[in-house]
């Protein structure tokens, strides 16, 4: 059993919002789906940490959310900026009970245990100081984040807790210092996010920063390749 990482899949199986028109985005679903088959077994865990679908309504997601449940592994889908669909957990956990999706589930106000370690996290914000609107935002998904986090803590508290975020916490242009205090408050080595495309990937900030390593994994940026966590990480 094994564990990946792969966000920004922005599937539109079911809308017309092809992702084709971008650069490096040609023929993406068929290089997904290959790469994808090749690398994630049955019972493997993949995390997509947002933008899943570019659906404007849960019912709108079923084919997206057809052609992910068809791929091999467990999927913890978390919530991106272009997630419009995203409603409550128990309308969204209804409505994959409702159409068989047994291998998709969502990562919101909650955790999971995965082999061996716990996969916790939220949207997350990146903002500018003084901005009243988004710190409004960035204290909701700090708190999102917090509980997460709490979740893991009180159900394994012997895992280690990784953080799967949407927007990134550090970038040369924003810092979202209270997303990366409560990642350092619980103890989190490890953080995943995604959201940066095209010329932006090579702008990310990768590496530790403050003990926390931090990667970028959204799918043009990974080759359109899940990428594989090592759960022996120390």
């Amino acid at each position: 059993m094994a564990l990946f990482v792969i966000g920004d899949l922005h599937l539109a199986l079911g809308s017309d919002k092809p992702m084709d028109i971008f650069p490096g985005w040609q023929g993406y679903l068929a290089r997904l789906t290959q790469q994808w088959q090749a690398t994630v077994a049955p019972q493997d865990t993949v995390v997509v940490p947002g933008d899943v679908s570019w659906a404007m309504k849960l019912e709108n997601t079923l084919e997206d959310f057809r052609f992910l449940h068809a791929l091999p592994g467990q999927k913890l889908l978390g919530k991106g900026n272009h997630d419009y669909w995203w409603t409550t957990r128990a309308k969204m956990e209804r409505f994959l009970e409702e159409n068989d999706l047994t291998s998709l589930h969502f990562l919101h106000n909650n955790s999971f245990l995965a082999e061996g370690v716990a996969l916790c996290g939220t949207r997350g914000w990146m903002f500018e100081p003084g901005d009243v609107h988004d710190e409004k935002i960035i204290r909701r998904e700090v708190g999102r984040l917090a509980f997460s986090l709490q979740h893991a803590q009180k159900n394994w508290p012997e895992a280690e807790r990784i953080a799967f975020l949407h927007y990134p916490p550090v970038h040369p242009d924003a810092w979202a210092g209270e997303m990366t205090e409560v990642l350092q408050e619980y103890g989190v080595k490890r953080c995943y996010y995604g959201h940066l495309h095209g010329p932006a990937i090579r702008r990310a900030f990768q590496g530790e920063k403050d003990g926390i390593m931090y990667t970028l994994a959204s799918a043009d940026a990974l080759g359109f390749a899940p990428l594989k966590i090592e759960t022996d990480f120390t």
